[in-house]
């Protein structure tokens, strides 16, 4: 729906016109109201919409291992490194450090996910500029990493394989060979779509100097992540706040120059090669040993035992019976992580209960979203679908 007004002092005919949220950029949950001066955005205002997810609420009902259930839904196209922040945040609470084996298994799981997460942005973004080619070589390379989801945890998508003080299973026999000979699949995928896209004159047509944000604007709007990194800040919370073993890993942040949209591309292509440096460093110094802290007042007996053993049987009925599960002590944590989008934080305050008290989760898509309009004020009508992009703006991320 559009109107159109006139400024009686400039005589200039301007358009109010709505972007999303039935575009199909937009998600099917963004809308972007625009006042437009021909094809130009003279302003913009940007709402997120709604997915009813209640994420922060849901949690302060279920139990502290329950909870994984629906970290799995806030980004949902990396659910590991969701996993990952909140069982981080549960253990800072109760003082508890995990195994050097799951703190490995860890890294690798969460920059599998990294790996997936920034594929599948760089595949929308180029998909909804054209570039169907592109789009169907990364998602080939997301299959690849797919597929040993799948075999560590079962699922592909909703994984919660992770547990506190823990994880569900160790890694299946032969996972390590596995990975190393998907990952060389993956970098072809990868170095395909950088031939045909990274000097393609009409996609750096189309992202080169657009959706432009300073270092500044980006600091205040409290970006972090690739979008952040684009703009010449170097920071990530891997390197700024060590967690698990990342401190042992070797690898380097990219960052770009300008903070437009090309950056932000850039930026996530080289992302991704420091993520499969992690995973082949991770997996080559993984040491044997459990994966799980021995501690059943935190972890489930090991089934053979519940089926063969009262005590084992009296400790996992008493574990996952509302009322009697895990009862961190009385306190409040807040833990970040680096996400797909950067830094995922999870504030929670126990009561002593076996639920949260409270749960309030830092998205960094819902910061990314509140410097869209000065990504795309003053640009061109063409350029808010490439700036959208750009961000991977994840729905249940964003709105909890």
């Amino acid at each position: 729906m559009a109107t159109q007004t006139t400024d009686e002092d400039s005589k200039e005919e301007y358009m109010f016109i709505n972007m999303g949220p039935s575009h199909p950029a937009m998600h099917g949950t963004i809308r972007i109201k625009l006042h437009l001066d021909g094809e130009t955005v003279v302003s913009s205002d940007v709402e997120v919409g709604y997915l009813h997810r209640g994420f922060e609420k849901m949690c302060e009902t279920h139990t502290w291992n329950a909870c994984l259930l629906y970290t799995d839904r806030l980004n949902y196209v990396s659910p590991l490194i969701n996993n990952v922040g909140f069982v981080l945040a549960v253990e800072k609470l109760y003082g508890l450090k995990v195994p050097e084996r799951c703190q490995y298994i860890r890294v690798v799981a969460s920059e599998i996910s990294r790996l997936a997460d920034h594929l599948t942005c760089i595949a929308a973004s180029v998909m909804e500029l054209g570039a169907l080619t592109a789009f169907l070589y990364l998602m080939k390379a997301r299959e690849y990493l797919y597929d040993l989801i799948e075999d560590a945890c079962g699922a592909r998508v909703t994984t919660t394989y992770m547990r506190v003080g823990g994880i569900a299973a160790d890694l299946p026999p032969g996972f390590a060979e596995k990975t190393l000979e998907a990952l060389p699949k993956v970098e072809e995928c990868i170095k395909d779509v950088d031939g045909l896209m990274t000097r393609n004159r009409i996609f750096m047509d189309r992202v080169v100097k657009t959706g432009v944000i300073s270092k500044e604007d980006a600091v205040s709007h409290g970006f972090t992540g690739p979008c952040l990194r684009s703009t010449g800040v170097p920071y990530d919370v891997r390197k700024a706040q060590p967690y698990l073993v990342y401190d042992r890993m070797d690898f380097d942040v990219p960052v770009g120059t300008t903070g437009d949209n090309y950056d932000r591309y850039l930026v996530r292509l080289e992302e991704m090669n420091q993520s499969m440096k992690i995973i082949r460093r991770a997996l080559k110094d993984m040491p044997d040993g459990p994966v799980n802290v021995d501690d059943r007042s935190v972890v489930l007996p090991p089934k053979e035992e519940v089926y063969t053993n009262i005590e084992a049987l009296m400790n996992h009925f008493k574990l996952v019976m509302t009322g009697h599960g895990l009862k961190p002590p009385v306190g409040e944590v807040y833990f970040p992580v680096e996400g797909g989008n950067g830094e995922l934080g999870f504030y929670i305050v126990s009561d002593g209960a076996d639920k949260p008290y409270r749960v309030r989760a830092r998205s960094p898509s819902f910061c990314l979203m509140s410097g869209l309009s000065k990504m795309i004020d003053g640009g061109m009508v063409a350029d808010i679908v490439p700036s959208f992009g750009s961000i991977n703006m994840i729905g249940g991320e964003c709105d909890r």
